[in-house]
């Protein structure tokens, strides 16, 4: 698990002044990976104030030497793979380097200074792309509370599953429907219960947001060859926001096997991937337990990740519907909740994942579940917010939900705050709801 540095000094500070602002998300204690075209071509940045730095742009002024150089040129493709699959201490090195070039009182700062205008790219003159390809995508189930809400919703005699307490729960979710930030959310056709207890087919009337984060694998391990969970953590990249938008009229109709048309249609990330390195200063120890439940059994136990395996990170969604947008009014926070909140860390999901044998690659996605706390604020879902519609949620002076409509739009947000450390952001996850598209086959 990365270690304090250099790098995360508070006291630092980059000549890229829009980075020491204090509403900042990307301080120079953060420098998050990503990928983005300005209209040349598809290339790999680090994050910086309102700008972005060009990984190749500064590997070709001869500023990347050695391992960072390495990392550098592992991404020259325009994807993050190559860079994920290398060990973490060269995404480390890049990050170092990064951060020594940005200082406001680097070594070379007169020089770098001189090159701001070919190595830095404003970030409003760039379109963020997926920043990696990623092969599988796997969702977990680990906010107790969310679980349990959704199960009493259903109706079941006993709301929590009974392996909840003794694994991470989890499903294969659908790597292709994976867009970044600012994609349009096309609300989806299916099958499901109509009110009257019929079956149909059509637009989702039930559709809702899930707010969670989600860490991406780096180096991936051997077919049959399980990650030990002291080794765990090692393996994540670094993390990113998820939205693992839902139809739940039709995830509630259709899950015998688990969920399927009602989650595969889209799930949307922010485009930055914040890295392992730079929440070290943010970590806590694992979520604590409720006195009686069972221990994890040894190949989820591991001192190191109970001790470190949670991270001090806050997370939000927002809601613009189109009445708010057409009075000029913002988008209304609906949710506030704390990584904290589940029961299982990603280490142990990671592990768990594993321990069978299955294979993980680099860019691989691990999603937390739906981030789901006690507090009526921290519910992380519509579904939630209003009790399964039986609470409709105010939005405005006469305006509720029990699901969102075509053109609501939710944005999500996180940082990780922490006393005597600068506080680090993830971007945005953002996407608005389009009308289904009608297909002439609804009956």
């Amino acid at each position: 698990m990365a270690q304090l540095n250099a790098t995360h000094d508070p006291a630092r500070r980059s000549w890229v002044e829009s980075a020491n602002g204090p509403d900042t998300e990307f301080p120079i204690q953060n420098l998050p990976f990503g990928v983005f075209d300005d209209g040349r071509g598809r290339r790999a940045g680090a994050a910086i104030g309102d700008r972005i730095a060009d990984l190749g742009a500064l590997r070709g002024a001869g500023l990347l030497e050695g391992d960072a150089a390495v990392a550098a040129d592992a991404c020259a493709d325009g994807r993050l793979n190559g860079l994920m699959a290398l060990e973490p201490r060269y995404a480390s090195a890049l990050r170092a380097a990064l951060s020594d070039l940005l200082r406001s009182d680097g070594p070379r700062r007169e020089r770098v200074q001189a090159l701001a205008g070919s190595i830095l790219v404003p970030m409003e003159k760039a379109r963020m792309e997926l920043p990696c390809d990623i092969g599988d995508y796997s969702d977990f189930l680990t906010s107790l509370h969310h679980t349990e809400r959704h199960g009493r919703y259903k109706g079941l005699k006993d709301p929590l599953p009974p392996a909840f307490k003794s694994l991470p729960i989890a499903y294969h979710g659908r790597a292709s429907s994976i867009r970044v930030s600012g994609a349009l959310v096309r609300r989806p056709l299916g099958q499901y219960k109509n009110k009257a207890g019929e079956v149909e087919y059509g637009p989702a009337p039930m559709l809702d947001f899930e707010l969670e984060l989600a860490a991406f694998v780096g180096q991936g391990n051997a077919l049959g060859q399980p990650v030990p969970i002291g080794a765990a953590q090692d393996h994540i990249f670094g993390y990113c926001l998820l939205n693992d938008w839902s139809a739940k009229s039709i995830q509630w109709w259709e899950q015998v096997l688990g969920p399927f048309l009602g989650k595969s249609f889209i799930s949307s990330i922010s485009p930055w991937i914040v890295t392992q390195e730079a929440l070290a200063p943010f970590r806590l120890p694992a979520p604590p337990r409720a006195e009686g439940d069972p221990q994890p059994l040894p190949h989820l136990s591991d001192a190191r990740d109970q001790q470190e395996g949670g991270i001090d990170i806050g997370l939000e969604a927002w809601l613009s519907t189109p009445s708010r947008r057409a009075a000029g009014e913002g988008p209304l926070r609906i949710t506030s909740t704390h990584l904290q909140n589940l029961y299982w860390t990603f280490g142990q999901m990671l592990a768990h994942h594993s321990s069978n044998g299955c294979n993980l690659r680099p860019g691989d996605l691990i999603g937390s579940g739906t981030i789901s706390g006690l507090d009526d604020a921290a519910r992380a879902c519509i579904t939630e917010l209003t009790n399964a519609g039986a609470d409709p949620l105010k939005v405005g002076p006469e305006e509720f939900r029990t699901a969102l409509e075509d053109g609501d739009e939710i944005v999500l947000r996180a940082r990780a705050a922490r006393a005597g450390a600068v506080t680090i952001g993830f971007g945005e996850c953002r996407g608005r709801i389009e009308p289904a598209i009608d297909s002439g086959s609804r009956r």
